[in-house]
């Protein structure tokens, strides 16, 4: 199965209300959860149900989409473990992250720290997959390294021989961040090195980007973070285009109707997070559409939403 477009991990973003609103938009092949994240402790169920409620619909969302499970942290018992209950709970794969560049996260040795030794990579990905049946597929996120790329072949190397099923790299470094560019020809380099299929992530903001990152990564396959929330029809309008289709879906317009439904929605189910949730989603959103940069400066406290709505009606 190739061509899969993946909606990318985001904490605090792609939230399972996110995921349910991105993925009835169409064109998402697959999600990932935010991370859940693992210390010394077996997590109870509730963990799991909160942050991937997609368990209790056979491990999809209610468009029929799959949703991976992410796991973050360093001790391999412990992952394998979680991941274990996470399988029982019906989840689909399991996923690891060792790419989180959150200096909260890699002061414990989570994510992207974990980069500076693949020794422990390779040991955490072997211990997860020997605990679960072959059946269910275990994958890693990695970024490039953390300082620099030195290890990013070793790394790579570490995840495909303990036997992960599909590796998904993130062409920068932690010390990079978000920061542009993304670095495809590096995930060409990885691919030339291990014998798993490689998923690209960064700096997929348009149809011409998915295109020109196909060419240098080499890869089939893209996950999508930033450039799915910027534009919420991304995916769709991939698909479309990719049949030789024309698509509006990448528009102003039909961005502005994907985010009159999550303001419903989030109105309904929390309505504390409103304000912050739509600032922070039309902050992402200027990166593609100018029109988004009006609305931010608009909303200022919760008792500027009823404009926003006033704004969306009128404009969509």
């Amino acid at each position: 199965m190739t061509g899969l477009i993946v909606l990318a991990p985001m904490e605090g973003v792609v939230d399972p209300l996110m995921r349910d609103v991105l993925t009835r938009v169409g064109g998402i092949d697959q999600c990932v959860t935010e991370f859940i994240r693992v210390t010394d402790t077996l997590l109870p169920e509730h963990v799991f149900m909160r942050l991937a409620p997609e368990l209790a619909n056979g491990g999809k969302t209610a468009a029929g989409v799959l949703v991976v499970v992410q796991l973050l942290g360093s001790r391999p018992d412990m992952l394998a473990r979680n991941a274990e209950r996470a399988a029982r709970l019906g989840a689909p794969a399991i996923d690891l992250n060792f790419g989180c560049p959150s200096k909260t996260v890699n002061r414990h040795r989570g994510g992207a720290s974990l980069l500076e030794t693949p020794d422990d990579i390779h040991e955490i990905v072997k211990t997860v997959r020997s605990a679960l049946p072959r059946t269910l597929p275990v994958t890693a996120k990695m970024r490039l390294g953390y300082h620099d790329t030195s290890l990013a072949l070793e790394n790579a190397r570490a995840v495909a021989e303990a036997g992960a099923d599909r590796l998904t790299v993130h062409a920068r470094t932690k010390v990079e961040g978000y920061k542009p560019p993304a670095h495809w020809h590096w995930i060409a380099r990885i691919r030339e090195h291990v014998d798993i299929p490689v998923t690209a992530n960064g700096e997929i903001w348009s149809w011409d980007d998915y295109q020109r990152c196909r060419e240098v990564s080499g890869c089939d396959d893209v996950m999508i973070g930033r450039g799915l929330i910027a534009r919420p029809g991304l995916a769709l309008e991939i698909k479309r285009r990719r049949v030789g289709q024309p698509s509006s879906a990448g528009d102003w317009r039909h961005a502005l109707n994907v985010v009159r439904v999550y303001l419903e929605r989030l109105e309904q189910v929390a309505p504390v997070l409103v304000h912050g949730r739509l600032k922070q989603w039309l902050h992402m959103m200027k990166h593609e559409h100018e029109q988004a940069g009006a609305l931010f400066e608009r909303i200022k406290t919760l008792r500027d939403i009823p404009l926003l709505k006033q704004a969306l009606s009128a404009e969509a």
